[in-house]
C-alpha cells in the first residue's frame, strides 16, 4: 500500500484528520491523539492491543514501534503487509484511541 492508499483509508474513518510533523510525517489523529505514523522510518507506526501488539512482534510483520515505547504501538513495512491487513490495523487503531477520548469529545466528533 502507499501513502496516499493509506491516506485514503486513514481519512475515511470517523473525524480522522492528518498533519505533517516529525520530518515530513503524515500523522494521523482522532481527537487530537495520534493513532497512526506513516513515513516514521520508512513504514506504518499505528497503536494496537496489547494482545495485538504480541500478534504482531513475535513471529509476525511488525516490531516495536521507535519512540513509541509506551502503549503498544508497532510498525510495518509498507512492503511488507497485505493491504487488506492495513485497513483493518489502521481501523483497529483508530477504535482503539477513539474510545479513549471523554464523552464530550466523542459527542462533539460524532463518535458518540
Amino acid at each position: 500500500m502507499t501513502r496516499e492508499q493509506i491516506e485514503t483509508v486513514a481519512m475515511a474513518l470517523p473525524a480522522a484528520t492528518k498533519v505533517v510533523q516529525w520530518g515530513g510525517s503524515d500523522v494521523y489523529k482522532v481527537g487530537g491523539k495520534v493513532f497512526a505514523i506513516c513515513g516514521l522510518r520508512g513504514g506504518l507506526s499505528f497503536k494496537v492491543s496489547e494482545i495485538g501488539y504480541a500478534a504482531l512482534t513475535e513471529g509476525g510483520p511488525a516490531r516495536q514501534a521507535p519512540y513509541l515505547h509506551k502503549g503498544s504501538w508497532v510498525i510495518v513495512e509498507l512492503d511488507a503487509a497485505d493491504d487488506t491487513d492495513i485497513t483493518d490495523w489502521l481501523t483497529t487503531a483508530h477504535a482503539l484511541i477513539a474510545a479513549k477520548l471523554t464523552r464530550a469529545a466523542k459527542r462533539e466528533l460524532g463518535l458518540a
